[in-house]
């Protein structure tokens, strides 16, 4: 079951997602130093490399090894599996494909390393490994169909050139 606070935010591209306000931003962290303090997390380390230098290998390498050290899904067929019930949830609280509309990079990010924490953390109120994996994928689709939506600092970096 997908958590609701009972507000959405509307993009500009007609996407929707639940209200960001009051729950952090996690997109903004120092990810290499929070990766640091919690004993060198790899999947952290994958994210800051994504959001300073860029390149949907470094998504794709955060997914892979979540799969990897995560204690019951085994293998990727089985975090795909977890996954779609992500999508299907979304698509009766949202619209199927809603989020295929466009939502900036960031917001996956932010939500995205939100999830992977509290699944970290022990969060149990709604399925956070499932929720760090959705927005992932949204991120990688994202970057390869909505370019225009990147919005982090390794963008700006190639606007410079």
């Amino acid at each position: 079951m997908l958590k609701d606070s009972g507000a959405i935010r509307e993009f500009r591209t007609g996407a929707v997602r639940d209200i960001a306000e009051g729950k952090g931003r996690c997109d903004l962290l120092p990810l290499e130093i929070i990766a640091k303090l919690l004993k060198d997390d790899r999947v952290l380390n994958w994210l800051h490399r994504y959001v300073r230098f860029g390149g949907n290998l470094t998504l794709y390498n955060a997914i892979e090894t979540f799969v990897e050290t995560h204690p019951h899904w085994n293998n990727m067929e089985t975090a795909i599996l977890e996954v779609s019930k992500q999508y299907e949830e979304g698509a009766k609280k949202y619209s199927e494909r809603n989020w295929e509309k466009g939502i900036p990079v960031h917001c996956f990010i932010d939500s995205a390393t939100r999830h992977y924490l509290k699944w970290r953390r022990g969060n149990d109120d709604e399925p956070h490994d499932r929720a760090f994996v959705w927005n992932i994928l949204g991120a990688i689709w994202t970057h390869h169909y909505k370019p225009e939506l990147i919005d982090l600092p390794f963008a700006e970096k190639e606007d410079e050139q």
